[in-house]
């Protein structure tokens, strides 16, 4: 099963590290759509069908816990996973991210690493 992936982050480097350590997990992976921030995410996702979201937490515009809660208040999103992604280590907030039910992906990550969170957050056994 392929799947279809959005990037969230304001960093372009950063989108492109992601996306180069998701090919190496070995997850079938579809498509990988990027966007800049929260805003241009909601935008991406209005238009595309996604499995998966990875979200940074700080950026401009629209940060990552604004569009989480938007996912999350959105009837046809709710149960979309989703991963944080980020240097994060405020214990609160990463508190908050798992109680949005939400995954916390910490800032750097190995493919290992993040093939445990994409298939946790699909709901695969592994």
């Amino acid at each position: 099963m392929a799947i279809n992936i959005l990037v969230v982050d304001d960093s372009a480097v950063m989108r492109s590290m992601i996306k180069k350590t998701i090919h190496h997990t070995g997850v079938e992976i579809s498509e990988i759509y990027e966007a800049g921030n929260g805003q241009e995410g909601l935008e991406v996702l209005d238009e595309n069908w996604l499995d998966l979201l990875f979200i940074d937490v700080n950026m401009p515009v629209m940060d990552g816990m604004e569009m989480l809660k938007r996912v999350r208040n959105n009837r046809e999103t709710r149960d979309l996973p989703v991963l944080i992604v980020s240097t994060e280590s405020n214990n609160e907030r990463i508190k908050k991210i798992n109680e949005s039910n939400a995954l916390f992906v910490h800032k750097p990550f190995t493919p290992e690493m993040l093939r445990e969170k994409i298939l946790s957050a699909l709901g695969v056994p592994q």
